[in-house]
Parts: C-alpha cells; sequence; structure tokens
C-alpha cells in the first residue's frame, strides 16, 4: 500500500494495521485491504462521515434504510463493540471474522448465542427465542401460523433446556448446536474466502423449507 493510501486509510475510523487485523482474524493481509475498501463503500453511503452508522448497515443488508428488523439491529449490535452507536473499521473487521470459513467454531456459537440473547442475560429465554425466529421467518417471506412457530418453540426448548430451568444457558446451547450443526449455517459466509466488493447477505438465511419445520416439530 503506497504512502497517499496509507495515509488515506489511518483516516478510518477505528482504523488497524492490516498486518495487525489479518493476525488476529482468519483475513490475509491482502483481504483486510479489500475489507478497508467494502467499508469506505459502506460508511459514506448514507452520512460521509467515515462510520458505518445502523441505517447504513440495514441499506447495505436490506437495501432499505428504513426498514426495522430485529435481526439486522441485532447483528449491528454485535459488531458495534464499543457499543458507541457506529461501526468502525476495526469492529467492521474483527465481527466479520467470525464469519469467515476458517473462524473457530467456538467463536461462531458464542457469536449465535449472544444473538438471541436479546436482553444480554446471558440466557436465551422462550420470548427471545420466539422474537428472534419470527424475525428471522419474515425475513425469509415465509409464512407459518402462530400454532407451528408456537410447536417449534416449544420442541427447540424441550431438546436445548436439558436443565429444565426455562431458559438455555451457552453450555446447553453448544450441545444443541452439536446435535443441528445446521443452526450455525448462516454463520459461515463461504466467499468471505474470496473478498469482493459486496456486503454479505446475512438474511439468506434461513431456507427453511417445510421438511426441515416438519423435521424440528416432529423430531424426525
Amino acid at each position: 500500500m503506497g504512502c497517499a493510501s496509507s495515509k488515506r486509510s489511518k483516516q478510518l475510523h477505528g482504523y488497524e494495521d492490516p498486518s495487525v487485523l489479518a493476525a488476529e482474524t482468519p483475513f490475509t493481509v491482502n483481504e483486510v485491504e479489500s475489507l478497508e475498501e467494502l467499508y469506505k463503500k459502506l460508511s459514506n453511503s448514507i452520512i460521509a462521515d467515515g462510520l458505518i452508522h445502523k441505517e447504513e448497515f440495514h441499506l447495505a443488508l436490506f437495501k432499505n434504510r428504513n426498514q426495522r428488523n430485529l435481526f439486522a439491529d441485532r447483528v449491528f449490535d454485535l459488531f458495534d463493540l464499543k457499543r458507541n452507536g457506529v461501526i468502525e473499521f476495526g469492529e467492521f473487521v474483527r465481527s466479520l471474522g467470525i464469519f469467515h470459513p476458517n473462524a473457530p467454531a467456538a467463536d461462531k456459537i458464542a457469536f449465535a448465542f449472544k444473538l438471541y440473547d436479546l436482553r444480554q442475560t446471558s440466557f436465551i429465554e422462550r420470548e427471545e427465542l420466539k422474537e428472534m425466529v419470527l424475525a428471522l421467518l419474515h425475513e425469509s417471506e415465509l409464512v407459518l401460523s402462530e400454532d407451528i412457530v408456537e410447536m417449534i418453540i416449544d420442541k427447540t426448548f424441550s431438546e436445548a433446556d436439558t436443565k429444565g430451568d426455562g431458559k438455555i444457558d451457552l453450555e446447553e446451547w453448544k450441545a444443541f448446536v452439536s446435535k443441528y450443526p445446521s443452526l450455525l449455517k448462516n454463520m459461515t459466509l463461504p466467499y468471505l474466502k474470496d473478498i469482493s466488493i459486496a456486503f454479505p447477505s446475512f438474511v439468506d438465511l434461513p431456507e427453511i423449507e417445510e421438511s426441515d419445520v416438519s423435521v424440528s416439530v416432529n423430531g424426525d
């Protein structure tokens, strides 16, 4: 990277040297530099301040900055490591690293757990699970009856809540995910191995087919 380019890079909020980020994430130095270009594009898409705001995040994921979505909000909140309402460059790279195919499974499991732990109590409660399932179904445009949704939630809790205390802790979540690894399908974005200037579409997630619903409900 040339001197002029380096000076421009250091104007990025939360800028960290690509070699440092590469050492602490699954990305190579070249991939971090490609992510830098992507970050610049996203962080100036609505507000030209070099920071990714929630509206820009929504625009990147859903092509609609005004669309409110629980799933997008949770992903944004988890990327916003400093919890200051914006995503800086270092946060962007570190958080995307979790979705890299070579990222440790433990990191993916922990991120997914935090995604569902809406109230940040270190437990997933029934109502939280229901809220996230409904949000994901909405994004997949799959319409299920209230009864089917309740059956899915009941089935999940009957299997995952092995301690029977009405909530799922991280230990129970790890065991449940090991039994149903497809739950982490959305935690890996294969094309992060070949970075392009296109934002990952997290909402390609639950490709829920009727057969999957049957399996979830009936445990077959």
